[in-house]
């Protein structure tokens, strides 16, 4: 894994022995920018803390734009609601920032920008809270009313040069996202800290996570003294990389029961380049495409795992389907970088949108007995695909065009359609349809009727 543990000699492997051993401590802190290994070891370490059956009463999670530390420090106080262990969790925590830590703010705003807009959005908010600047203060080109010398003083070490690139698409980002008004600024953490130090309750634990940190802040310094700090930096260089995926995947294949060929982990790196999020996301697809069968074959990867713009633009549909804004303007912006025009990615959608239709007005018929949701693709294949395939070629049926379909994409087409009402996905089909007529008679940004289309989608 790619972690670095200068602050007190900690490791993950550690951490977890001494829960298995049944010594918690009472903090934890999770920080850096590695964001799978830190969600990764979140979960383990929750999972170490608290059975699966304990975990819907006495854990509780929340996102950092929503963090409170007065409230954070009662949770913390107050006894579990059924006996046993009680871990209150905070994600991408901002209680570690200060006007020190603006740079490195910035620097992941701009490296967020393109993969994890909604994730900048809120990072870029937390910037302006720290820095007493509003939304409405750079709202149509007021942030180039600041000067190169006042940004400077207010970012220490950040010249600005290239704000021209990065300030007006992230506004736009906000905007889109209803971010607005005040900007919260970091609330004084030092009610938590106390807490602390005074000492939690037997068996109350509080575990944080946090892009960066201001390490002279004394919640920091109270988290390194009285709990484990681990700190998870991504590494550099192509041979560190890799060996860092292959750690991971073959961790999460181990869990699943699989193994891979040495054929098929060279056709995955050739299609993913080794990057983590990408390699581990293609692992869970391969993961199901093989249903029972054991072992990942080069087949499997080819068949499953490609760099088409329709294959892009199925993960776009699945991203909409879990609601997930960010993914999902981050897969349409690629989808324009590589070159696709707005109609034909409308025609797309409107055509994926059609399919899923299809297959919620199937499941609500009942015309497809003994399917399942949570079923994996062998028994569909065996069970399911058959009676779809029999209706392939024949006429004046709405589901003709589903049944056309590779089985993969249909068995997924499936699984993406139990996010939606049929009614839903006639309202997103006929707002589609809409907008192919706008596009080719009005003269509105084609773009930016995508995107609030994507916004629509995953805030509905």
């Amino acid at each position: 894994m790619a972690i670095r543990t200068e602050e007190s000699g900690n490791s993950l492997r550690r951490v977890l022995a001494d829960l298995q051993k049944g010594r918690p401590a009472p903090c934890y802190l999770l920080y850096g920018d590695a964001e799978y290994e830190i969600h990764d070891a979140f979960s383990k370490i929750v999972n170490a803390l608290l059975p699966p059956e304990d975990q819907t009463l006495n854990l509780f999670v929340l996102d950092g734009e929503d963090e409170d530390p007065e409230q954070i420090g009662k949770d913390l106080l107050s006894p579990p609601l059924i006996p046993g262990r009680k871990v209150v969790a905070v994600r991408r925590t901002r209680l570690f920032h200060s006007r020190k830590t603006l740079s490195d703010l910035v620097r992941r705003i701009r490296q967020q920008m393109n993969a994890h807009p909604q994730q900048a959005a809120k990072n870029f908010m937390t910037f302006l809270g720290i820095a007493g600047w509003t939304l409405d203060d750079f709202r149509e080109d007021g942030w180039k009313a600041i000067s190169n010398q006042d940004w400077q003083q207010t970012v220490e070490g950040d010249q600005g040069e290239e704000r021209a690139n990065w300030l007006p698409r992230i506004i736009e980002v906000c905007t889109g996202l209803g971010l607005g008004g005040k900007s919260a600024a970091v609330s004084d953490a030092d009610f938590l800290e106390s807490i602390l130090r005074r000492g939690l309750p037997e068996g109350n634990v509080l575990l944080l996570t946090a892009e960066t940190v201001d390490k002279r802040k004394r919640l920091f310094k109270a988290v390194s003294e009285l709990g484990r700090v681990l700190n998870f930096s991504v590494e550099k260089g192509e041979a560190r990389q890799k060996n860092t995926v292959m750690d991971s995947a073959k961790a999460f294949l181990t869990e699943k029961g699989k193994g891979m060929t040495p054929g098929a982990w060279e056709v995955l790196g050739s299609k993913t380049g080794f990057q983590l999020r990408t390699s581990m996301a293609a692992l869970e697809k391969l993961v199901t495409y093989t249903g029972e069968r054991r072992t990942i074959e080069a087949s499997d990867v080819e068949e499953v795992i490609s760099r088409t713009r329709e294959d892009k633009l199925f993960d776009l549909t699945a991203a909409l389907g879990e609601k997930n804004l960010e993914k999902g303007l981050v897969l349409l912006r690629r989808l324009k970088d590589q070159g696709s025009h707005p109609l034909a990615i409308l025609a797309m959608l409107i055509r994926e949108f059609r399919l899923l239709l299809h297959a919620r007005w199937l499941r609500d018929k009942g015309a497809l007995p003994g399917y399942s949701p949570r079923m994996d693709y062998g028994r569909y294949t065996k069970s399911i695909y058959p009676i779809l395939k029999a209706w392939s070629g024949q006429t004046g049926d709405v589901h003709i065009e589903l049944a056309d379909q590779h089985p993969y994409v249909a068995f997924n087409t499936f699984r993406i359609s139990e996010n939606f009402s049929e009614k839903r996905l006639r309202r997103h089909l006929e707002d589609l349809l809409a907008m192919d007529l706008a596009m080719k008679s009005t003269a509105r940004d084609p773009d930016l009727m995508l995107e609030r289309f994507v916004f629509d989608v995953c805030q509905t």
